[in-house]
């Protein structure tokens, strides 16, 4: 890795917004030349399937401003700050946008959506042994819960019904799990 391994000789912070910082970088290639790197940096953030004794996995029907329409979702959301535990926050934004606690979770890895350019990593976990309550949604959070067969979802997903990428990879992933793959 360290022949392929480019090493940062420079920084400039172009933009520093509420979650996001935009960063022009420039780095030494492993040829010794320098380029430079457009990069976001992101705290963090966890992605959950709330997997349903009973097969059902928990999505959410979810508006995106930048695709302007609703997107079918597993309950995700940022990192409070870049020290928060990911498993408190998974438990924490699963509380939250669906109303159900778990009585596990289980780490599944992390996620990179875009790591051409983004230093996101999504924590992702599958919960089981949940327990229904109710919703804590933030202000400005506006979704719909429900129940959907994991088989369908699975389906939707190689249909490209599904286009967010980490409820693709973390349904996958549990169905892999559940097949005993």
């Amino acid at each position: 890795m360290d022949d392929m391994r480019e090493v940062q000789i420079g920084s400039n912070l172009i933009y520093e917004g509420k979650i996001l910082d935009f960063y022009c970088d420039t780095v030494q290639l492993p040829n010794g030349r320098s380029a430079t790197r457009e990069l976001v940096r992101h705290n963090g953030a966890v992605a959950v399937v709330p997997l349903l004794d009973d097969g059902r996995v928990i999505v959410e029907d979810q508006y995106r401003y930048p695709h302007d329409g609703v997107i079918v979702e597993i309950p995700a959301g940022k990192l409070d700050g870049p020290d928060e535990d990911p498993e408190a926050a998974a438990r924490r934004e699963l509380k939250e946008e669906t109303g159900y606690t778990c009585d596990e979770l289980i780490p599944m890895g992390p996620f990179y959506p875009t790591a051409a350019y983004s230093s996101e990593t999504i924590w992702l976990y599958l919960a089981k042994g949940l327990k229904a309550g109710a919703q804590k949604l933030d202000d400005g959070e506006f979704l719909t819960v429900r129940a959907m067969p994991l088989e369908e979802l699975v389906r939707d997903i190689l249909a490209g019904k599904v286009p967010d990428g980490k409820t693709q990879a973390a349904i996958m992933r549990v169905w892999a799990m559940e097949k005993g793959i």
